[in-house]
């Protein structure tokens, strides 16, 4: 019993690095034994699968129905969902534009048992099988296009009919936190899944595996670099019409709590006083769009991670995408991002949604979860970027931003109080 209250004192993600390596050594020491554990991963691989359809369709709804609430807010809202979902977009394909261009994981091929030959079916195709025939046929056999296309329908539908819907959104919204809560409970299981893949992997294939990760980290700090710097810096700079390097070196306290928490959510106190105090956001407009940007704005871990991750994934299996599944990777992790991005581990979760749209193996989230902090760390400074790259673009356009306060050059004394 104090063994195991000693580990759950451990760190999560010090758990998961040292199941790494200890499903490592495994593979090295004992390969015989190590294969003998694939159960153990292929028991997290089926949970993360439980968990998907059900979590994408409630956090969709709720995503979608959260706008309909004063006109004001409504329309605030929507130009800040909209600032989101643009970014994210771009992030996208950012990412694919950096997973494509780097070698990343071509020298070593696996196997999977999930994958079967890929028909590629044409665009039109595609725009068809993204509405169900049968929503409930699409939750049981996890078609994920068909249920978030058909959460959005629900969420809209919802706040078209208003009061008479109120019941069944409070029960969404419920099971919404149901969701959140086993996808806690799930995720715990991730130090087992890691030691359990990773010995079966190195046992099977050799250490050798392992190479492509250096490329993986490096592709994803580049792909958030240059999202940051001319997406963020582009929009500050054209739209807002303020001084991008301004805006950059005001921000770097939010960001240095960013990338040393890996959380988007205990970076908001940091955030909200940059904001307010250094940026000259209203107060009121920051404290709706920063807890909404920890909460939704996932460009690092929507948009980019799951971009390059996909490809990653694909060429460490020897799998061949297609332009279809591009612009399939492109969609998912811009509607995930937005929808799914207020779950604790959302990252892994998002990713489980853009492999399962363009049928990828989950056995690939193996190698990525094994280093997640290290890449957690520049995804949720990205994440925060965005968040206040929004409160000043879109406060800008609203009229909530004092452009006297942003210019000024006290930042510093601000910050440190």
């Amino acid at each position: 019993m104090k063994i195991i209250q000693s580990l759950a004192a451990i760190a999560f993600w010090k758990q998961v690095v040292a199941a790494f390596i200890i499903g490592t050594g495994l593979g090295i020491i004992a390969p015989q034994f190590a294969v003998e554990l694939k159960p153990l991963g292929d028991l997290f691989i089926s949970a993360i699968k439980m968990l998907v359809a059900p979590l994408v369709f409630c956090a969709i709804v709720v995503a979608t129905t959260s706008l309909n609430e004063g006109n004001n807010l409504a329309r605030l809202g929507f130009k800040t969902i909209l600032m989101f979902a643009f970014t994210a977009t771009i992030a996208s394909l950012i990412g694919l534009a950096i997973g494509s261009s780097i070698d990343l994981g071509a020298s070593m091929t696996l196997q999977s048992t999930e994958v079967n030959e890929k028909i590629v079916p044409g665009f039109a195709q595609v725009l068809l099988d993204m509405v169900p025939i049968n929503p409930f046929a699409s939750l049981a056999e996890g078609k994920v296009l068909q249920i978030i296309v058909f959460a959005l329908l629900i969420g809209v539908a919802i706040n078209l009919t208003g009061e008479k819907a109120q019941p069944l959104k409070s029960v969404i919204t419920s099971a919404s936190e149901v969701m959140f809560t086993l996808t806690r409970m799930v995720l715990k299981l991730t130090p087992v899944g890691v030691l359990g893949l990773m010995a079966w992997v190195v046992g099977t294939y050799g250490l050798e595996t392992l190479l492509p990760l250096a490329k993986f980290i490096g592709a994803i700090y580049l792909a958030c670099i240059i999202h940051i710097a001319f997406v963020y810096g582009g929009l500050v700079a054209f739209v807002a019409k303020l001084n991008p390097f301004t805006f950059f070196k005001k921000i770097v306290p939010a960001q240095l709590v960013a990338f040393t928490t890996a959380s988007s959510y205990g970076s908001l106190p940091a955030s909200t006083k940059v904001a307010n105090e250094t940026l000259g956001v209203d107060k009121k407009y920051s404290s709706f769009v920063l807890p909404m940007g920890a909460t939704m704005n996932m460009d690092g871990c929507g948009g980019i991670y799951p971009a390059i991750s996909a490809i990653f994934i694909a060429k460490l299996y020897g799998i061949e995408l297609e332009m279809v599944d591009y612009l399939l990777i492109t969609f998912t992790a811009t509607i995930a991002s937005i929808g799914t991005a207020g779950v604790p581990g959302s990252a892994m979760v998002m990713l489980t949604v853009t492999l399962n749209a363009v049928g990828l193996p989950l056995e690939g989230i193996a190698f990525i979860a094994a280093i997640d902090r290290i890449i957690d760390m520049m995804r949720t400074a990205t994440n925060v970027t965005g968040d206040l790259a929004t409160a000043v673009v879109v406060g800008k356009s609203e009229g909530l931003v004092d452009t006297n306060v942003y210019d000024s050059a006290e930042e510093a004394e601000a910050i440190k109080s």
